[in-house]
């Protein structure tokens, strides 16, 4: 085993991250707190070997002074030099090599991606209305923020806390070895040295938290900018968008400013007690040697201790400081992430095995957490096998009926089955696994035609993915496909959200993509709607192949898609007013009558709602 696979960077954590700092420190590290526990201990020691370095040249310089020019190389002497040489050649260098390898090689390349991955799993289980709620670029910032803010706390903490805290033991027992006076005026100096801290990290916690959530703001703002910029563009809102990201840039350069004005201020205190230090020590030594009760080596031991402590202290308070910024960034993170919007699975939920397709919705309502709006007590039965349409106006519900169904959202009251089994009590990704949907608003990855889909089933073969292509009337275009690296037909990248592609192109690939899948339930969402109308035809030729034996609901604004449906709901309002085949609602004269009389160019119009 390599030294750098001795914690397992991509462990699952257990359970859902907790909401206190420390337990959710806890939580990020765990399964490695063995590894960074030796690491800890490589560092203390080498801070302690920090102390031994000025206690050796005090040695050294005792014996010099004692022994005089014409005997220093007697042999007590080479004793004490052979072991200076070995300390400062052999021990010392093994020592900080050790520690260093713990932290570069052991901690840090494994810690980042052992919390972000436990991260970003928790976050994928999270309910679309988490997504909703955000800006996607402030959720993956927060991500990555979090991770690193873990990753430098646990380094940081190795690197200097254990080894300051060693170091300053080692002071303690070298002072006290010289005289408890100087011992006495360091522990002084090493309680205002603790006061000044306490006072300062606190703020400094708190100034770079707002500064973290500032800083998210400004990446979620440019990201949403540059995710829509076709929109921007189309619209002439350049201006609107660089005054919006000026907005959240101007938050953040207030927030900087904050913690830059803190900073300064506990920099100049520290550097004003670091300064202090090498003259109460030097200073007290020289006075000690003065009354005969301490040596000229003490007198360099001391010095070299103090004149180190003195550096150190800078080093270590800008690290503790730090780490309280990266603390503040932690909670910000525990703030945004570990909310639990989640649709969780029973316990011990089973696989969803559908071996005919029959669908009921059983008094289903759902509002989005409000009082009106959503959907209203559905009552629906689709036998298997059963083509069913679903037409409304904007509004009427029918998106909301389909998401429920996936279970995207929970629903509020009554339930719904397929074939008999309770959807909230079955495993919700089986669920998604048994139904192929192909949307209006197709979703494309920033990665090859094949890749894109593969998302219908992975592990397709090459032959299987060009024959789902060809059936979905997209394999033509796929082979002319180039991107900007020079990949070309199925190896091409789409770009971000498919941008390279026309509507009916990105449309074709989701049909591929459901196709490959070959589930028993097939929902389809306007899923021609982006297609002319020669292209239309060919599709739905292959679509009235692909749903031979599937249950079918499809949603459908252009009612001549829908004629050829075994029955056809009409929703209003999140209710289903009228259902029944085209001829027989055509015939009772209701609303799917008056969409049908005044649909135009083939759509519901809005008025034909009213």
């Amino acid at each position: 085993m390599r030294l750098g696979d001795y914690i397992d960077a991509f462990k699952p954590a257990e359970g859902p991250p907790p909401r206190s700092l420390i337990a959710f420190i806890r939580w990020c590290l765990s399964g490695a707190w063995w590894a960074l526990a030796v690491a800890a201990l490589f560092s203390a020691l080498a801070g302690a070997l920090e102390v031994g370095t000025a206690y050796i040249l005090g040695r050294v310089i005792d014996t010099t002074v004692a022994s005089g020019r014409e005997a220093f190389f007697s042999g007590s002497n080479l004793v004490i030099l052979g072991l200076a040489v070995g300390f400062f050649l052999i021990a010392r260098p093994v020592m900080f090599g050790l520690s260093s390898a713990s932290n570069s090689i052991i901690v840090q390349p494994n810690v980042n991606p052992l919390v972000l991955s436990r991260l970003h799993r928790w976050t994928l289980g999270q309910a679309v209305r988490f997504f909703d709620d955000d800006f996607a670029g402030r959720i993956a910032q927060k991500q990555m923020q979090c991770a690193r803010a873990v990753t430098d706390v646990a380094s940081e903490v190795i690197n200097v806390v254990f080894f300051a805290l060693a170091s300053l033991v080692g002071t303690l027992a070298l002072l006290a070895s010289i005289s408890w006076k100087m011992t006495a005026v360091f522990c002084v100096w090493l309680v205002f040295y603790f006061l000044l801290i306490g006072w300062f990290l606190p703020r400094i916690r708190k100034r770079s938290a707002a500064r973290a959530g500032a800083r998210a703001m400004v990446s979620g703002q440019v990201v949403d900018t540059i995710t829509n910029i076709k929109t921007v563009k189309l619209f002439a809102h350049a201006d609107h968008e660089d005054r919006a990201a000026l907005g959240a840039m101007g938050q953040f350069r207030e927030r900087a400013l904050s913690f830059g004005y803190l900073s300064a201020g506990f920099r100049f205190c520290l550097m004003t007690m670091a300064g202090i230090l090498p003259v109460v020590l030097i200073g007290g030594t020289l006075l000690l040697w003065q009354g005969g009760m301490a040596t000229e080596g003490d007198i360099v031991a001391a010095g070299s201790v103090a004149v180190r402590i003195a550096q150190m202290t800078g080093w270590v308070s800008f690290t503790l400081m730090a780490i309280y910024a990266n603390l503040g960034e932690v909670e910000d993170g525990i703030r945004t992430l570990t909310p639990p919007v989640r649709i969780s699975d029973a316990e011990g939920a089973p696989e969803l095995k559908v071996t005919e397709g029959g669908i009921e919705f059983d008094n289903v309502s759902f509002a989005y957490g409000r009082e009106t709006g959503g959907l209203q007590g559905i009552n629906l039965q689709i036998a298997p096998g059963e083509k069913l349409g679903v037409v409304g106006a904007s509004g009427a519900g029918k998106s909301t009926l389909v998401s429920l169904l996936l279970r995207l959202y929970q629903g509020e009251s009554g339930t719904i089955r397929i074939d008999g089994a309770d959807i909230t009590q079955v495993d919700q990704e089986s669920l998604r696994r048994q139904i192929g949907m192909v949307t209006q608003e197709t979703a494309m990855f920033n990665r090859s035609a094949r890749d894109n889909i593969l998302c219908g089933r992975p592990g397709a073969s090459d032959a299987e993915i060009e024959a789902a292509a060809r059936r979905a009337e997209a394999h033509d275009f796929i082979l002319e496909l180039e991107d900007h690296k020079g990949r070309t037909g199925y190896n091409a990248h789409l770009g971000e959200r498919g941008v390279k592609l026309s509507g009916g192109q990105r449309q074709r690939i989701a049909l591929a993509r459901a196709i490959l899948k070959d589930a028993p339930i097939l929902v389809l969402d306007e899923a021609t709607s982006a297609l002319d109308s020669e292209v239309e035809a060919a599709i739905q030729e292959a679509l009235h192949r692909v749903m031979e034996g599937k249950t079918v609901i499809a949603v459908a604004h252009r009612l001549s898609t829908l004629s050829e449906m075994d029955r056809i709901a009409v929703m209003e309002r999140g209710e289903i007013v009228e259902i029944g085949t085209h001829d027989e609602l055509l015939e009772q004269g209701g609303q799917y009558a008056r969409f049908w009389e005044r649909q135009s160019g083939g759509f519901i119009s809005a008025q034909a709602a009213e």
